[in-house]
């Protein structure tokens, strides 16, 4: 499992500049919703999964198996939190994959040993999205790839400046957010993303 660019989305981004994202190169692009309903997170799960198969991307949703499941996504990201990886994979089976935040090495070599797919450890730079999120050192981070050899995508305030960092230091991706999304041309700052990784030899 190959992981480069990774787009964490919600609909206040609005939908166009989801689509142009999409349209750019996009890999994985996972739903990120927070203080709505959960019909409506259906909903928007169920039309970001038909928009995700146009582009050839692969939809993840953030923490709810629920929706995940009922709206046909390609995988669950789950936090610390949420349901554990373990018993998460009872339910969604071998075929879909399954990620976990891990901010230390002891959480990374759990979730390995539970079946997650990848990894997504941050925050390595201060984000507006999730204000609470706790730096990540690149000592920690280091450990973290050595303690769980299995993908791991760089998360937290990333954006097309700073993601060579990450990537120096062995990310197999980058989770980016409003890096992308709140950028005027979004399509632009991920074709300089992909020319980061083609830098780093992340490309095919």
């Amino acid at each position: 499992m190959k992981l480069w660019l990774y787009l964490i989305a919600d609909f206040s981004y609005g939908e166009e500049k989801i689509t142009e994202s999409l349209r750019a190169g996009v890999d994985y692009i996972q739903l990120r919703e927070k203080n709505i309903s959960s019909a409506e997170y259906l909903r928007r799960a169920q039309y970001l999964r038909e928009m995700v198969k146009r582009f050839g991307a692969k939809l993840i949703i953030n923490d709810r198996l629920d929706i995940a499941l009922l709206s046909g996504a390609d995988g669950v990201h789950l936090g610390q939190e949420d349901v554990p990886v373990k018993e998460a994979r009872k339910l969604f089976g071998a075929g879909k994959i399954i990620g976990a935040t891990a901010k230390t090495a002891a959480q990374a070599r759990q979730a390995k040993e539970d079946g997650a797919d990848y990894l997504g450890s941050g925050a390595w730079f201060s984000t507006t999205t999730k204000q609470d999120a706790v730096p990540i050192s690149e000592e920690v981070y280091r450990e973290i790839l050595k303690k769980a050899p299995i993908p791991n995508v760089a998360v937290g305030g990333i954006t097309a400046e700073n993601g060579s960092k990450p990537l120096k230091c062995g990310a197999s991706g980058l989770a980016v957010s409003a890096g992308i999304l709140n950028a005027a041309r979004p399509a632009a700052e991920v074709q300089k993303i992909r020319e980061l990784f083609i830098k780093f030899g992340k490309a095919e």
